[in-house]
């Protein structure tokens, strides 16, 4: 390298890190007077109080509550309740944590009450079993208190609900004592706005909108100011955007079609959203006991779609009893849904079934079925299906198969 070169090489670097430097400098500036104008916006943060709330999948619950425009300070997504410091998402369930948010409020202009309630209406608080599509007690509802006072709050609202009869069996949503409160890793955080396809497609696939619309009905939800005029602010569930009608309008596709766009999740948050048995079964090709499993039984007019990607599969038209133990079907409900191929484990040969879209394993196909109806058995594990009451076609975006019943 000549000496001019190596003069001009330096000149560049110099010139290089003058602009870096500058570029850190104005973002820092920009930053810091970013956060200036939010404390200003939000009145005096001394003042602020938290509020701790759990009701299944925390990116829904997070996103919800987003959606309180005044008084509402942050909410964060995270893990309380459980035996363990510091936990993981990994480690968070093994050790009794339930997925919570906590919310971050200005209470002279949002009360504790309102946003109780605003939970209790955006979650399925008779649910003792988990969330939606999310099993188990990670995934199970409970109202946190910090005072006396807002365990009587608490405990008043759930009351008023349950006079209304909103639902047909009682609220079994805990009101507990505040636990410690541990954030959930950065990827978490406001993972509907970063992730929003992802999120638009699950929380469709969970039937959490559909139980929403149908319970409340388009009822407001109104927050009370707690400023000396108790000024209210109304939010109505058409103000609420749906996510899924957000994924629609992005996508142009009709609500039932949803499914055709489906992105498979990663391993991990299949981990996450699916019990133990349901992945054992999709993921590992495991059975489920004869007998022993949620839909061998199962006599209501409906439809089974794809635990995983919500596919449609079969209909409770071609579903028969087989007197197995395992949901039984003599076809599927369309050629596309599911695929088919050899399995030779067993020291036999099967053919396996498996669902097209998420290729998740749901059984196999046998030849002993009924002759009359083509003499095969699609014997499908119940971990692998969900199932859609007719009455709740329509609402969960599969409309089109109403004309079966």
């Amino acid at each position: 390298m000549t000496k001019n070169t190596r003069i001009l090489v330096v000149v560049f670097v110099l010139l290089t890190l003058c602009v870096v430097y500058g570029v850190i400098g104005l973002s820092t500036q920009n930053k810091n007077a970013m956060t200036s104008d939010n404390i200003e916006l939000k009145g005096n943060r001394d003042a602020y109080k938290t509020a701790l709330f759990a009701g299944g999948c925390f990116w829904c619950v997070e996103s919800d509550f987003a959606k309180i425009s005044d008084g509402l300070v942050d909410v964060v997504s995270g893990y309380a309740g459980g035996t363990n410091e510091n936990p993981s998402y990994e480690n968070s369930t093994e050790h009794g944590h339930r997925e919570v948010v906590e919310v971050t409020y200005d209470p002279s202009r949002v009360e504790y009450g309102n946003l109780v309630e605003y939970l209790l209406r955006h979650i399925d608080p008779t649910d003792a079993g988990g969330s939606f599509n999310d099993r188990g007690d990670a995934y199970t509802s409970a109202i946190y208190y910090e005072t006396d006072e807002e365990k009587k709050i608490a405990e008043a609202i759930i009351a008023k609900i349950d006079a209304e009869k909103i639902f047909a069996t009682p609220i079994v949503t805990p009101v507990l004592p505040k636990p410690k409160f541990w954030p959930a890793e950065g990827y978490h955080q406001n993972y509907a706005e970063n992730n929003s396809l992802k999120y638009g497609f699950y929380r469709m696939a969970s039937g959490r909108d559909a139980f929403i619309k149908k319970k409340w009905n388009g009822r407001e939800i109104t927050i009370y100011k707690a400023n000396q005029s108790n000024e209210p602010v109304v939010i109505s569930d058409t103000n609420l955007e749906s996510n899924t009608e957000v994924i629609s309008a992005t996508q142009d596709i009709s609500t039932s079609l949803s499914y055709k766009n489906f992105v498979m999740p990663s391993d991990e948050e299949l981990k996450k959203k699916l019990t133990p048995m349901q992945y054992e079964v999709t993921q590992n090709e495991g059975t489920e006991r004869p007998f022993q499993n949620e839909y061998w039984d199962e006599h209501r007019d409906g439809i089974y779609v794809d635990v995983v990607s919500g596919a449609p599969l079969f209909s409770s038209k071609d579903k028969y009893d087989s007197e197995t133990g395992w949901p039984s079907f003599t076809n599927p409900l369309t050629e596309e849904g599911i695929t088919t191929s050899e399995d030779i484990k067993l020291f036999s040969i099967r053919t396996e079934v498996r669902s097209k879209l998420a290729q998740s394993h749901l059984g196999h196909v046998f030849t002993d079925g009924p002759k009359d109806k083509g003499g095969l058995r699609y014997c499908m594990n119940s971990a692998a299906l969900r199932f859609v009451p007719k009455e709740e076609l329509e609402s969960a975006g599969y409309g089109e198969f109403l004309k079966l019943f």
